[in-house]
């Protein structure tokens, strides 16, 4: 057993460095396709801005954006990152290359030799003031691109560029604030760190995901043994109709079901929402049986169809355990059917088990969006959902990338739980 070891630990390694390392390329291959999606896709923030800005002139929808002058169309463009083409812009967003941050046009009319300006720009998180988290500096500007009127320090972020042929001036700060920085963007619907919000959800997320796994192998893998067991029996045939009418109910039909005949009729437990709202103010106690009062249905609605495919694993694989010859072996030299079936039988059965465990880690990014929609939840998948309806693609981008992480790292570690549990396998 030690030679094995000692053969299989290199082998190993090896193949788990070369799946980390593939995390790389798999992260540009999927965030470089979806940044392609999200600039050809029609409908996005700045035609909404447009919008916003055609209705505010009351022009109405078919002119949107005619009451705003070039420069302004084209600042609005650069705010929300259309002001370049694919790849300097996804580059930017890498933080490969450094992104035009605050950038806004002077135009300059004929005779004219400076203008005043106001430089906004955002500051980091740690210098936010109370209702102010932008710094503003007063300066002029000349047409040949020269910043004046402000203290050289002010100005030195600052850069310009001269279009002569439209006669205006850009001003804008370089700066490389990407993925690479840890920098997720700036939600454009709510204007929030995106990194902000996806934080705010995973606490939810994890909770529904931890509480729904653990109640899953709690009730499954005893539920799958007792199957094994009594096969062709009442308790198997009955246990059998009902995980499989439940894996037949769709989650989001039994939230609808439960929220309004014992929620909002009965009254037994809340209609929505994670926590009360006077849950700041409650005891410990109080608080824990608040969480769980108000998770109670949404965690029946997201085990109902969970339960028949590892039940059915777990049974599947004891029945044929328990027809191999080892353990007709042992049964033979005296173990009893007990032993067998729990030191013998289990312990393999439980392989292609633990194999699924690697999944759970996708429960950072887990949610059911009509089940969250149904109990007014807060969680992953409304938030995804939301992005998406209100094309807020920097979120939409930030929220890919989490996913695309932490579902490779379930993989990866799914494959070293199989290594881990089956010392057949060998990874090369």
């Amino acid at each position: 057993m030690a030679y094995s070891l000692t053969v299989k630990l290199p082998i190993m390694r090896d193949y788990f460095i070369r799946r980390f390392l593939l995390i790389f390329p798999t992260l540009i291959g999927a965030t470089m396709v979806v940044f392609f999606i999200t600039r050809i896709t029609p409908g996005g923030p700045l035609e909404a801005a447009m919008q916003k800005a055609s209705m505010q002139g009351d022009r109405g929808m078919k002119n949107a954006g005619a009451s705003l002058t070039e420069e302004q169309k084209d600042a609005v463009a650069a705010y929300y990152g259309f002001d370049r083409s694919f790849f300097p812009a996804y580059l930017a967003w890498l933080g490969v290359i450094p992104a035009q941050m605050d950038k806004q046009f002077v135009k300059f009319e004929a005779g004219k030799t400076e203008a005043e300006v106001t430089l906004r720009r955002l500051l980091p998180r740690a210098e936010w003031q109370p209702n102010n988290a932008y710094r503003t500096t007063q300066a002029t500007v000349t047409p040949s691109g020269e910043l004046r009127g402000a203290d050289a320090e002010d100005l030195k972020p600052w850069h310009t560029k001269v279009e002569k042929e439209k006669q205006r001036v850009q001003i804008y700060r370089s700066e490389y604030s990407g993925l690479f920085q840890g920098n997720l963007g700036i939600s454009t619907r709510y204007n929030l760190y995106v990194w902000d919000m996806v934080l705010e959800r995973m606490p939810i997320s994890i909770f529904y995901g931890l509480a729904t796994s653990l109640l899953m192998y709690l009730v499954c893998i005893p539920l799958g043994i007792l199957k094994a067991i009594k096969h062709r029996t009442v308790v198997d045939n009955a246990t059998s109709i009902l995980i499989f009418v439940g894996y037949s109910i769709p989650g989001f039909v039994l939230a609808s079901v439960l929220v309004v005949f014992l929620a909002a009729r009965a009254g037994w437990f809340p209609t929505g929402g994670f926590v009360g709202d006077n849950f700041e103010e409650l005891t410990f106690g109080a608080q824990v049986w608040d969480v769980l009062h108000h998770a109670f249905l949404p965690l029946v609605c997201y085990m109902v169809g969970s339960f028949a495919f590892l039940t059915m694993l777990m049974k599947n694989n004891l029945m044929d355990n328990l027809a191999a010859d080892y353990v007709r072996t042992a049964v033979a030299k005296g173990a009893g059917f007990k032993r067998a079936v729990l030191v013998h039988a289990l312990r393999n059965s439980l392989i292609p088990v633990a194999t699924t465990l690697g999944h759970i880690v996708s429960i950072f990014v887990a949610g059911s969006l009509l089940i969250e929609m149904i109990f007014e939840i807060n969680g992953f998948g409304l938030l995804s959902y939301n992005s998406i309806l209100d094309r807020d693609y920097p979120l939409v981008m930030g929220i890919l990338v989490v996913q695309v992480l932490v579902l490779m790292v379930g993989n990866i570690l799914s494959d070293f739980l199989v290594a881990l549990t089956d010392p057949r396998i060998r990874f090369e």
